[in-house]
């Protein structure tokens, strides 16, 4: 059985690079097909694969600042000769899904969200354009909004990587999914009790991830006007286009790791009070490795975090409260704010700081395992083979 994986691009290993790893490891003769690949920037396993990328990689100038190129993404993944191939398998959030596939090819998109420019996100995106720029912007996603949603029909079958991207798979593109949820690799991770007594981000520097919201509770001019004490640390690991900005706006209690490898970012996780996690992601793998090291997490309660996280809600009233609190037999992993401002994520923490010692680290691992890599890999498979058997008997 000859299997095409197509991707946006492969320069970092993230939550949807390890999803197409674990699928690399079920077909380890498929082809990969991508935009952009920085050598050297994903996983071995990814690494050995054959890997195809679009004419974006020889366009001139530095190719690390590919996403320059926007505009002719969709033309670049159309490119693509996918003849032969029993099977393709796109991972999407960007064009990856819109390649052109053969009519009795069956084609099924694991979706981690509709493009996040041309759709949910698209003032996030903006708001941080000047006038002029920000209306060519606009033009310019209009028209991509309007070719992604045609050429979701190439696509025969989709898989949704949360129920939060089912929803918008409905939206974008009226189009029903199933939901496989991403690979959590539990493996990686052990339990642990240490508590140096920081918070921790682990996250790309993009503006989607809202990691401005912490960085300006953390900072003495918020501290001072919701708690006296000012030894709550704040350590983000990552890097990305939003840095230099987040640098600028941190306070001493803020510290930058700017790239840390696999193993660096578990000691990080093993030794922190909790994660926090202030953006509103399509999945979200980060919150789980966290709870797979048995930390909780404080988290903006919308989108994916509402399925992988069993949390406390901030704005519960006091008696409720307490009375969860006092709970040792629940299985709560984490506490909720439903507001992206710097002042409810720093009531969270402060109630957090209130609860910390009900939470129980097990309890945190064992939510995690829920979503561990052994059970997406099993999924992914039954789901490839049955579509492939039926398009088989269809056309017979």
């Amino acid at each position: 059985m000859k299997i095409a994986l197509v991707c946006d691009w492969l320069t970092k290993m993230r939550g949807g690079e390890r999803c197409l790893e674990a699928v690399c490891e079920l077909y380890p003769d498929a082809d990969i097909f991508t935009l952009v690949h920085f050598p050297g920037s994903v996983s071995k396993t990814i690494e050995s694969h054959k890997i195809h990328t679009s004419y974006i990689q020889r366009l001139p100038g530095n190719i690390k600042a590919f996403r320059r190129y926007l505009p002719i993404f969709p033309h670049a993944i159309q490119q693509f000769d996918l003849s032969g191939y029993d099977c393709v398998l796109s991972f999407s959030h960007c064009v990856a899904k819109s390649v052109k596939v053969p009519s009795n090819i069956p084609h099924i998109c694991y979706c981690h969200t509709p493009m996040r420019y041309a759709w949910h996100m698209r003032n996030e995106y903006l708001s941080r354009f000047g006038y002029l720029k920000r209306k060519i912007a606009e033009v310019m996603l209009g028209c991509i909004r309007n070719w992604d949603r045609k050429t979701s029909n190439r696509v025969t079958h989709f898989i949704a990587a949360s129920r939060n991207t089912q929803k918008r798979i409905k939206q974008a593109y009226n189009r029903n999914s199933v939901v496989i949820y991403p690979p959590v690799e539990c493996n990686r991770f052990s339990v642990s009790d240490d508590d140096n007594g920081y918070y921790l981000i682990v996250s790309a520097q993009v503006p989607y991830k809202r990691i401005d919201i912490a960085v300006e509770a953390f900072s003495s001019g918020r501290r001072s006007l919701t708690d006296s004490s000012n030894n709550k640390k704040l350590v983000i690991v990552g890097n990305g286009p939003e840095l230099p900005y987040l640098k600028s706006m941190a306070s001493a209690n803020v510290s930058f790791i700017d790239d840390a490898d696999d193993n660096e970012v578990a000691r990080y996780m093993k030794k922190c009070r909790a994660l926090i996690f202030p953006g509103e992601e399509d999945f979200g793998i980060v919150p789980l490795e966290a709870q797979a090291c048995g930390k909780p997490v404080i988290a903006f309660g919308k989108g994916g975090a509402s399925e992988t996280i069993i949390g406390l809600d901030r704005s519960l009233p006091a008696e409720a409260l307490a009375k969860a609190g006092q709970n040792t037999e629940n299985n709560t992993t984490g506490i909720f704010f439903y507001e992206q401002d710097p002042k409810a994520l720093w009531e969270a923490i402060l109630l957090f700081e209130r609860l910390k010692s009900r939470f129980v680290p097990q309890k945190c691992r064992d939510n995690a395992l829920r979503f561990d890599r052994s059970i997406y890999k099993h999924s992914m498979q039954n789901y490839i083979q049955s579509v492939i058997a039926e398009t088989a008997h269809i056309t017979n």
